[in-house]
């Protein structure tokens, strides 16, 4: 075995053998291009860029590209004795015709490609001795080399010969693998030699396609197996460790390039082709290199679909997130209002010692839905906002027939509103919540002052706070806009905003539930009817004021006091609700309701109607004032407080309570309802016959007056004859059903609506549309009520229940002016 010394002798000599090789080999292409550019077309053997394969006129792109594929790694045909001898022979033809052919070119430059011809034979025949001169050889060889590899060359991973593809190193070629080194190469052997191996491309396509497919199927098998086994067993393998581990930047900058965008010189910063079977993967700085030596097949599929999968998941939460986010960003107030109402988001540490148990600590409160629990004592005119939120929406419409609640409603003379009143809810009224009053006649609990006085303080608070909790809830608003309503009258009493001396009402507790409401009904695009039912001392002496008995407003020993009162508590409300808050949702504020003139003197009421009209307008409210008829006769009011923009008179139509109109039969009570109080309404409207602008805030379906207390508690009916006042002039002894005899019975009247025959259902429909066609010729009216615990007739829900009210109140099948009248005769006429 030769020295180690010896070894690295023959080594270097052998290195520099081969790099003279390369350079003359480079020279020898140079000139036989050369010589092939001077030869005409028809005496070229073989051109470099056509084979027999290659059809007629298949662009030169092409052309090249097949070459390329020639050389593909799947392997070429080896040579056999004969091919060799073909390629010697070719080889001395070429040199024989480039000899003696004559050029077409220029003589002058002819001369000058010949001399530097000589030069490279010369050069290649008389090898390099010197050490010197080949070094410099040797590096000039490279500067060729790296400038035509795009500045790779020595940067390739497979520059060490590997597998090194390469169209300028085709001595080491698969496709010239039988062409020795020891054999003399020649320009035109080669080119020969290349049409040789062409000519079974088609064989290494069919056979490298064939292996692509079985490799493509024993990836198939390993992602499979691999898909079976834990991951972990993947974290031994370097390799694919070191493929996963590159940094997240250089990963950025990777993409997978094909072998025909490799060719055509789309990678950017690559040289040379690459075969079209293999795709590569880019890096700016490294130039490109096999993805498949970059990981295992296998694991490269199975990674992708890895990645695949995830990204899909990740896609699918994306949207979910951003369809969350949506509806986050849509409900985010009521979001948050679900957060502030908890009493889990606070403790009663948050409420200062001097507000705990009192109104203003939520945590005293029966109820918190929809109330803001933060804790506050700020008020706006002297009332607390307590419960409410800062933010609030008026885009709601109640239906597609109104406008929203920011929108204009115009005039309620084109458009008249379409209500219906919550009774019995933040005052009390017997014949409703007849439960409530459910004791012993002796104990004399016959209104909400003698109820609260025999409950005490702490019992009336709880009893009186569980009603105003679920009386009434959202879902009461909710239903009423689906009925095609758009309006809705709140009743309050005064005991919602102050108290005196020895009033034993609940103080303050129904002014929250009063302002929840209004937030429902802004909800759903209900427009409010702000109607105080109660004021100081009682304006009518009816039990609906508070206390039944004398009236003590503007009559009496305190007359004058409760007149003061009334207005400083119109004064308060008037400050409150001229907040920008309830400028779109309070369209008609009430100043009085039903105060009694037929028992008071008319110009009082008068006067003090005028004076609160002032005082709330100077407060900034722009809603419809309403003041009450007095049960004067719409035609008493004529001429009287003219000149006052937004006010309007208050008309409550019900045939019962007169005794010359309950005693109607079921057809004239419609034919009333249809003329008599048609006829009414246009002459209140008229200020010629009338005050002018009208409204009906209350009207019912009810043909009786049986209902438990509805007329006082014990004080019997009209119907039977058995209503005692106490007074002989105001009872009624005898029976004032249309029979007018003892067959005038209460025990049918009130009975439930399952037991109602149709013709029954049909009067009370026909009278509740009529009604309302009536109503609708002035600014549009607000039905009583739209729930009791026993009154259907009284109920616009159990009215709607069972089909006795329209299902949509702009949608309806009778009109007075369109359709005839049955005359019921059918109906028995004594309940």
């Amino acid at each position: 075995m030769a020295p180690p010394e010896e070894q690295r002798r023959r080594r270097r000599r052998e290195s520099s053998a081969r790099r003279e090789r390369e350079d003359g080999g480079d020279r020898e292409r140079d000139r036989d291009r050369s010589n092939r550019r001077s030869r005409p077309p028809s005496s070229r053997p073989l051109s470099r860029y056509v084979d027999e394969s290659t059809p007629e006129g298949t662009p030169r792109s092409h052309r090249r590209r097949s070459r390329s594929q020639s050389q593909s790694r799947g392997g070429g045909a080896t040579l056999s004795t004969e091919a060799l001898a073909a390629l010697n022979s070719a080889n001395a033809r070429t040199r024989r015709h480039s000899t003696s052919q004559p050029s077409r070119e220029e003589p002058t430059r002819e001369r000058t490609r010949q001399r530097a011809a000589s030069r490279d034979d010369a050069g290649a025949a008389a090898p390099r001795t010197n050490r010197q001169s080949r070094r410099v050889e040797t590096e000039r060889g490279r500067e060729r080399e790296k400038k035509r590899s795009g500045g790779y060359a020595h940067e390739d991973p497979y520059r060490d010969g590997r597998e090194y593809r390469d169209s300028r190193d085709l001595r080491n070629s698969r496709d010239l693998r039988g062409y020795g080194r020891d054999t003399a190469y020649d320009p035109g052997a080669y080119v020969n030699a290349r049409a040789a191996a062409v000519e079974t491309r088609e064989e290494r396509r069919a056979r490298r396609k064939a292996e692509k497919k079985a490799a493509a199927a024993a990836a198939a098998a390993e992602a499979e197996a691999e898909a079976a086994v834990p991951l972990a067993s993947e974290r031994h393998d370097s390799e694919q460790e070191r493929w996963q581990g590159k940094s997240k930047r250089k990963r950025r900058k990777r993409r997978l390039v094909s072998g025909a965008v490799m060719e055509e010189g789309a990678a950017r910063g690559v040289g040379g082709s690459r075969p079209e079977s293999e795709e590569y993967m880019l890096n700016e700085k490294e130039g490109y290199t096999r993805a498949s030596d970059k990981a295992p097949s296998g694991k490269r599929r199975l990674n992708k679909k890895r990645i695949m999968i995830f990204g899909g998941v990740v896609l699918v939460l994306i949207i979910i997130a951003i369809a969350v986010g949506v509806v986050v960003a849509k409900k985010s107030s009521s979001s948050s209002d679900d957060d502030a109402d908890s009493l889990d988001s606070i403790t009663e540490d948050n409420i200062p010692a001097a507000a705990q148990g009192t109104y203003l600590d939520p945590f005293t409160w029966y109820d918190t839905t929809d109330f803001n629990v933060t804790y506050t004592n700020e008020t706006y005119g002297d009332l607390p906002i307590m419960g409410l939120y800062a933010d609030w929406d008026d885009s709601t419409q109640a239906n597609d027939n109104v406008p929203a609640l920011d929108e204009d409603w115009g005039s309620y003379g084109d458009t008249p509103a379409r209500g219906v009143n919550l009774g019995g809810w933040l005052n009390l009224e017997p014949f409703i919540t007849p439960s409530l009053f459910n004791y012993d006649e002796g104990l004399g609990i016959i209104d909400e002052w003698t109820l609260c006085t025999h409950l005490g303080e702490d019992e009336a608070l709880s009893t009186l706070e569980k009603h105003y909790a679920t009386f009434v809830t959202e879902a009461t608003f909710s239903a009423i806009a689906d009925a095609g309503l758009d309006h809705v009258r709140i009743s309050y009493a005064y005991w919602a905003v102050q108290t005196y001396d020895d009033d034993p009402y609940v103080f303050r507790t129904s002014w929250r539930y009063l302002l929840r409401g209004i937030e429902w009904a802004r909800k759903y695009g209900l427009r409010v009817n702000l109607d105080i039912h109660g004021l100081p001392g009682s304006q009518n002496g009816w039990n609906h004021s508070g206390r039944q008995g004398p009236i003590g407003w503007l009559n009496g020993t305190d007359g004058d006091l409760n007149r003061q009162r009334s207005l400083d508590v119109h004064d308060r409300l008037s400050k409150f609700f001229a907040q920008d808050r309830y400028k779109n949702i309070i369209t008609f504020y009430g100043l009085a309701n039903e105060p009694k003139m037929t028992a008071l003197k008319a110009s009082d009421v008068v006067a003090w109607t005028e004076e609160a009209y002032a005082l709330v307008k100077g407060n900034g409210v722009d809603a419809i004032q309403v003041f009450g008829d007095g049960f004067m006769g719409l035609d008493n009011w004529q001429g009287m407080m003219t000149g006052y923009d937004n006010l309007a008179l208050d008309v409550h139509q019900y045939l019962i309570f007169n005794t010359n109109q309950i005693v109607f039969t079921h057809e004239e009570k419609i034919k009333y309802a249809c003329s008599g109080w048609s006829q009414q309404t246009e002459e209140s409207m008229n200020t010629a016959t009338g005050f002018g602008p009208t409204v009906f805030a209350e009207w019912s379906q009810a043909d009786t007056d049986c209902t438990t207390h509805l007329n006082n508690v014990g004080q019997g009916n009209r119907w039977e004859g058995t209503y005692d006042t106490g007074d002989d002039l105001t009872s009624i002894l005898t029976p004032r059903c249309p029979e007018e005899d003892d067959s005038c019975t209460c025990s049918d009247a009130n009975a439930d609506t399952s037991r109602w025959s149709d013709e029954y259902k049909e009067f009370l429909l026909l009278f509740a549309e009529a009604q309302m066609y009536s109503f609708e010729k002035g600014w549009g009216w607000w039905y009583w009520t739209w729930e009791t615990e026993s009154a259907p007739q009284w109920s616009y829900k159990a009215g709607l229940d069972a089909g006795v009210l329209p299902q949509k109140a702009y949608d309806r099948s009778f009109y007075c002016d369109q359709s005839d009248i049955p005359d019921f005769s059918g109906l028995p006429e004594y309940y």
